[in-house]
């Protein structure tokens, strides 16, 4: 018998706002929090517009030296981790409590601006460069506030880190190495570089508009933010008396090995993903109720997700939608917003719309979630993340 996981606490930093209650409200209200990118000049660049954490102000949150010390990416996840933290009530002073880092692309606004300013000014990097640059280094901050002494690890799996950071907290808890893992992730790569490399691609959307599954999309729009899960063991959580939020039922991680960048044109792997997930989790595809895709408005990649729900749920028999029409696509820190998502989902009985969608595409033909039917009581829930060099993840979730 596998161990038990249970869910404790909610971390989130998003465009849609700061805290979990506030991201929650505005997605429910159909807010889209994607504008013109603020924090870097964007007169020379092909796109304007990205989800961006708007009117942020670290020192509203972390002390000076903390705010001067970590990145963008960093200040998020660790924000988030203190939310969670707090409404789990965890005692993380323990070699007993582990943490696993989430990020895609880690340091590369520092990366790009250090060398950027020693080519065009001639200005050498900081002294803490290295320490800014590393995505494991979010995670070693909160490790030494907050006397975090147990496992130790950053996941890098392209946009499915976040997904896959839980899953190896999961198999933590499973192996007992730890009783509770927190799990953080945190993305902030609105970068130049990165802008121009990608519209080179034709992966951004030309318009700045970000809608999964619309007829009219046309790629995807960068997002940022951060995200936290606090995990236990079952018996850990009885044991202090913790409020438990939610159950963490399944986890899969796998790989289409087919192509750096696009997925299986008919998401064989996300098929076998979806599948191994159901496996863990002990149910069968009636069980699930939403989808939360990963839906990233791309042409190929929506009708490539689209057919593997189909083969694995049926078109009709599960709700699914997007939040990236809402936030853009969060990379790193996607997969832990979104399956917090579902887990408010669950706890409310109200799923989140499928932001930015107007004309559904005949080959997206999916039970997407509008203003009419986002009024439902579901009891399990799934949430998608799926990365460039084919990785895939799957979460599930239930009540």
């Amino acid at each position: 018998m596998k161990k038990e996981i249970v869910i404790t606490g909610l971390g989130a930093v998003t465009p849609l706002g700061v805290g979990v209650d506030e991201f929650w409200k505005n997605l429910t209200a159909g807010k889209c929090a994607i504008d013109e990118i603020k924090s870097i000049d964007v007169t020379n660049l092909p796109v304007k517009n990205a989800g961006q954490v708007w009117d942020f102000n670290p020192k509203d949150y972390l002390p000076t030296k903390l705010c001067l010390d970590m990145e963008p990416y960093m200040q998020y996840a660790y924000i988030a981790a203190e939310e969670a933290i707090k409404q789990s009530g965890l005692e993380t002073h323990s070699e007993r409590v582990g943490i696993v880092m989430g990020s895609a692309l880690s340091g590369i606004g520092i990366i790009d601006k250090t060398g950027v300013d020693f080519a065009v000014k001639g200005r050498g990097a900081s002294p803490k460069f290295l320490v800014k640059a590393m995505g494991n280094i979010a995670a070693a901050q909160l490790s030494i506030n907050y006397g975090i002494q147990g496992p130790d690890m950053t996941v890098s799996t392209a946009c499915s880190s976040g997904g896959d950071a839980i899953t190896l907290a999961s198999l933590m808890i499973r192996s007992g190495m730890a009783d509770a893992m927190v799990v953080m992730a945190g993305e902030a790569a609105v970068t130049a570089t990165l802008v121009q490399s990608l519209c080179k691609t034709g992966a951004l959307s030309k318009t700045g508009q970000s809608l999964p599954f619309d007829k009219n999309r046309n790629g995807f729009v960068l997002g940022e933010g951060g995200g936290c899960l606090i995990l236990e063991s079952a018996e850990h959580a009885k044991e202090r008396g913790a409020n438990v939020i939610a159950k963490l039922l399944g986890v899969a991680n796998n790989t289409d090995a087919y192509n750096t960048v696009s997925p299986h044109p008919d998401g064989l792997g996300a098929i076998t993903c979806m599948r191994l997930a159901l496996e863990d989790a002990g149910i069968a595809p009636e069980d699930v109720d939403y989808i939360n895709a990963h839906g990233t408005a791309t042409h190929v990649g929506d009708i490539a997700e689209t057919r593997a729900i189909d083969e694995v749920f049926g078109k009709e028999n599960v709700f699914v939608s997007s939040t990236k029409g809402a936030t853009g696509h969060m990379m790193g820190a996607g997969g832990i917003v979104e399956l917090i998502t579902c887990i408010k989902a669950l706890e409310t009985g109200i799923l989140p719309v499928n932001v930015g969608m107007t004309e559904q595409d005949e080959e997206c033909d999916l039970k997407i979630v509008t203003e009419a039917n986002k009024g439902q009581e579901i009891h399990v829930a799934m949430s998608n993340a799926l990365g460039f060099g084919g990785q895939n993840s799957s979460i599930i979730v239930g009540k």
